[in-house]
């Protein structure tokens, strides 16, 4: 998703121009013809890599939305509330797609594979990718259909090269999917390609389930402590089988405190930090045999769904955005409340419940009825 810093403001001076543009704002269309300088302008590229880029091509013109792209099945969605930009508040009546979206989007319809759902950083640390390429090396080496990535520690923006220094890309709210210039200065983090094959790598064959794992020289050990013999190193991400997960050491790294750590298919350890998912996997069961600790409070453990589901300070799409669900985790509900009416994935629902942290999550990402049996709050 695109968090970039820059921001459009509008200064009193141009008040009156932003109240005439009003109309056309709401009456644009939300899918224009494609852009005749959006295509495969090189030489070079995978025929998956093309394909990707004839898909993304074809959205020109849709609209840039926080959080669009992600639903369940690849493609323009309603987005969200970004909790910051005043560009983003109409988001969620805008169906298209943020910059990850359109890049999970163009891959599925090149592969029918689901290889990108996640954010800019995880596409940026995705086990497809078949080559990497340094920030340092520019767009020199790269070929039509390979991803680009801006942020400094988190990335938070990617694109698609086109050749001939062009690029197509979701910017930011308020704004239609276009191509732009290349930009490889400020945060630029580097590229990546996709594999030309569409096929993703196999999974473990050892039973266990398979997650993927993120960052580099990233270590197993052989007790869940970083003072524990080295197991195995991790060059680059791959995929991990996961056989049961426990509480032990407090690690802190990228960013990031965990003191769970799972137990791999040959034995080691790998700190949760490096796993794809929330700090608890889901289905995953406790080492020990014990089932998930209760939760705290007088709360009530229940299953999210969905991917890229957000929770917010209040019970309202439109208030700050507290956490992001990249996928199905565990929440412990306090109590529920009857507040602003949603509609997403097919259901409408006006019942949202508190979580333990005090944020609030609507419950058509919880599983179960409508209306949960917890107390009202």
């Amino acid at each position: 998703m695109n968090t970039s810093s820059t921001r459009r403001r509008t200064s009193g001076a141009v008040l009156g121009a932003s109240v005439l543009a009003l109309s056309a704002f709401f009456s644009a269309p939300a899918h224009a013809a494609q852009d005749a300088t959006c295509g495969v302008l090189a030489p070079g590229a995978s025929a998956t890599a093309q394909a990707a880029v004839n898909a993304a091509c074809s959205q020109i013109g849709v609209w840039y939305s926080w959080g669009g792209g992600h639903a369940a099945t690849p493609g323009a969605s309603y987005g969200y509330y970004d909790g910051s930009d005043p560009d983003s508040l109409h988001d969620n009546e805008r169906k298209g797609f943020d910059c990850s979206g359109l890049m999970r989007y163009a891959y599925y319809q090149a592969t029918g594979k689901d290889l990108l759902n996640g954010t800019a950083d995880d596409q940026f640390h995705s086990s497809q990718a078949s080559a990497r390429f340094s920030a340092a090396q520019g767009a020199a080496p790269l070929l039509p259909g390979d991803l680009m990535f801006w942020g400094s520690g988190h990335v938070h923006h990617v694109a698609m090269y086109l050749g001939n220094g062009q690029m197509v890309e979701a910017y930011e709210s308020g704004t239609h999917i276009r191509v732009a210039p290349v930009r490889t200065g400020g945060d630029y983090a580097g590229a990546i390609r996709i594999n030309g094959s569409g096929t993703p790598t196999p999974p473990p064959a050892n039973g266990g389930t398979v997650f993927e794992t993120w960052g580099t020289g990233v270590r197993t050990h052989a007790t869940p402590s970083t003072r524990g013999a080295v197991v195995d190193t991790f060059a680059g991400p791959t995929q991990v089988s996961v056989q049961c997960q426990e509480h032990a050491e407090s690690v802190t790294a990228e960013g990031y405190t965990n003191d769970i750590w799972s137990k791999l298919a040959d034995g080691s350890w790998l700190t949760n930090i490096y796993i794809k998912g929330p700090a608890s996997l889901p289905g995953i069961p406790d080492c020990g045999g014990s089932g998930t600790p209760p939760p705290s409070g007088g709360s009530k453990p229940f299953q999210t769904w969905g991917t890229g589901v957000r929770t917010h300070s209040q019970p309202n799409v439109n208030a700050g955005v507290v956490d992001y669900f990249a996928q199905p985790t565990t929440v412990n509900v306090v109590c529920q409340s009857h507040a602003q009416e949603v509609t997403a994935e097919g259901y409408t629902n006006d019942a949202w419940s508190k979580l333990t942290d005090g944020s609030w999550l609507t419950n058509i990402y919880i599983k179960g009825p409508a209306w949960l049996d917890v107390p009202t709050c």
